[in-house]
């Protein structure tokens, strides 16, 4: 028991995937990086409600809860064109959420249970789909103009590609980019939630704008400089490894 606990407790800097038993190679090495404001923090808040997680429920159980919860956010948002107040059902759905996707790889790992190949695509095409269903709920919310909404959702999914390639190719699986993770964003859209309850729109060296549309287009500013750089650092590494001579 205690070899596991010791085990689990690396989670700083773990091997994320390993080689199958039926020696076939999987995603052989990759290494998970999450070094987010929020990491120690939240590895300790993961390790304490996995020891006292109920033995009926089990990690795709918590996956689902994730799943289900981006999806209740995305119709708080739509459903908060006409009812303001549908705002805080988005946050109690991010709070979810972040409980849901959060805690299932934790419980997995703390139970010895993990399945690496299983658990790496189920989880990041929930999360592209509960990405479109949340950006889709803005889009239709009237808080933010559907086409910084799609931007937005574009710049995950691009990001979210490359994160993936990387996983494959340089053997690192990053969970966060300059300190911002899945907890920061969700943190950062539940301060928003309440922002926009009480002040939807924001004036501007003079000029009244939608609240969400300023924190749309700087958010696909950032996302698309964080394409950028990490795009080039990764051909960078790639091409250095596999110079032709």
């Amino acid at each position: 028991m205690a070899s596991y606990l010791i085990d689990y407790c690396k989670q700083v800097d773990p091997v994320l995937l390993k080689v199958g038993k039926d020696g076939k190679q999987s995603f052989s090495g990759a290494m998970r990086r999450q070094e987010s404001f929020t990491a120690i923090v939240e590895k300790r808040a993961l390790l304490w409600l996995a020891e006292r997680t109920p033995a009926w429920l089990s990690s795709d159980h918590l996956t689902l809860l994730g799943f289900g919860a981006q999806l209740l956010a995305g119709a708080g948002y739509a459903l908060a064109r006409w009812n303001r107040y549908a705002l805080f059902v988005v946050i109690a759905a991010l709070v979810l959420n972040w409980l849901g996707d959060s805690l299932d790889g934790t419980l997995a790992r703390y139970r010895q249970q993990q399945r690496p190949q299983y658990g790496f695509y189920v989880d990041h095409m929930v999360d592209s789909i509960g990405a479109l269903t949340l950006m889709g709920g803005l889009a239709v919310s009237g808080f933010m103009h559907p086409v910084i909404a799609i931007a937005l959702l574009i710049g995950f999914l691009l990001l979210s590609i490359q994160s993936y390639l990387a996983t494959y190719t340089l053997r690192e699986f990053r969970l966060s980019f300059w300190r911002f993770g899945p907890t920061e964003l969700r943190i950062l859209l539940a301060i928003g939630s309440i922002a926009l309850f009480f002040r939807p729109v924001v004036q501007i060296f003079g000029k009244r704008h939608r609240l969400f549309d300023v924190g749309g287009v700087i958010g696909v500013i950032g996302m698309g400089v964080m394409l950028v750089v990490w795009t080039a650092q990764n051909i960078h590494k790639l091409y250095t490894q596999e110079r032709i001579r």
